[in-house]
């Protein structure tokens, strides 16, 4: 289960739970609720008008779930990572995979390789100044978060740690995920940002703000493997209704 939460003026808060309440109370009182609480049959609203569409297998939208080979092949128990929300228990993540293949949904598995030492991804490089899709969803998935060490925000840009005017290059290295306010507080006098040289480990950046403090961003680790595996490996399963 998971939370939404919408911040929205107070006539159309009161508006949209009054309407919700209004129809839920209709489908009961006519026999059309399924059996669900009138809660449930909000929601079930909710979604149906938010979406378009009665079941979440519809919604042309892509799910990024991040798990291990052994989690999603060998009954493994770390849980997996799904984009934008976090961590998901290992039958869950299999669970979800299994229903989205037996509703036929569009489903695709892809490998993303790690340092067998660190769990670093592999690098993927472009001449680009814009990074390409390709790239931009590794590093997405590489950070989860804004990279900033005080900030968890959503990524929302895709950064030059370096900046392209500096020579920086469009790469998964020189890249990290940052949130609006944090993309565009950098570029203020005072900040710096580098990333810092560590070949097979998880990808590291200096942070130095305008008081002359230096902070340092990780990247969160990835799942772990198979132990038996030659080359550690991670599969994303991207869910898409067809």
């Amino acid at each position: 289960m998971a939370y939404l939460s919408v911040l929205m003026p107070v006539e159309q808060a009161v508006c949209l739970q009054a309407t919700l309440g209004r129809d839920a109370d209709s489908l009961i009182a006519t026999g059309n609720s399924g059996g669900r609480t009138r809660n449930q049959v909000m929601v079930d609203l909710l979604f149906e008008r938010g979406t378009g569409q009665a079941v979440a297998s519809g919604v042309p939208v892509a799910v990024n779930l991040v798990l291990s080979d052994e989690t999603l092949l060998a009954g493994g128990n770390e849980p997996a990572q799904l984009q934008g929300y976090g961590p998901v228990p290992a039958g869950i993540a299999r669970q979800l995979v299994a229903d989205a293949v037996s509703a036929d949904t569009e489903v695709s598995l892809q490998r993303v390789y790690s340092c067998p030492q660190s769990g670093a991804l592999m690098a993927m490089e472009s001449q680009s100044r814009t990074f390409p899709k390709g790239l931009a969803k590794l590093i997405d998935l590489r950070d989860r978060t804004c990279r900033t060490p005080w900030c968890d925000a959503p990524i929302r840009h895709h950064d030059h740690i370096r900046s392209h005017d500096k020579s920086g290059p469009t790469s998964v290295r020189n890249g990290s995920g940052l949130c609006e306010a944090c993309n565009y507080a950098k570029e203020a006098p005072g900040w710096t940002a580098r990333p810092i040289q560590r070949p097979g480990r998880r990808h590291l950046i200096d942070l130095g703000t305008p008081t002359g403090h230096h902070y340092r961003s990780i990247a969160p680790p990835l799942p772990t493997p198979a132990r038996h595996s030659a080359a550690e490996a991670v599969l994303i399963a991207f869910l898409r209704a067809s």
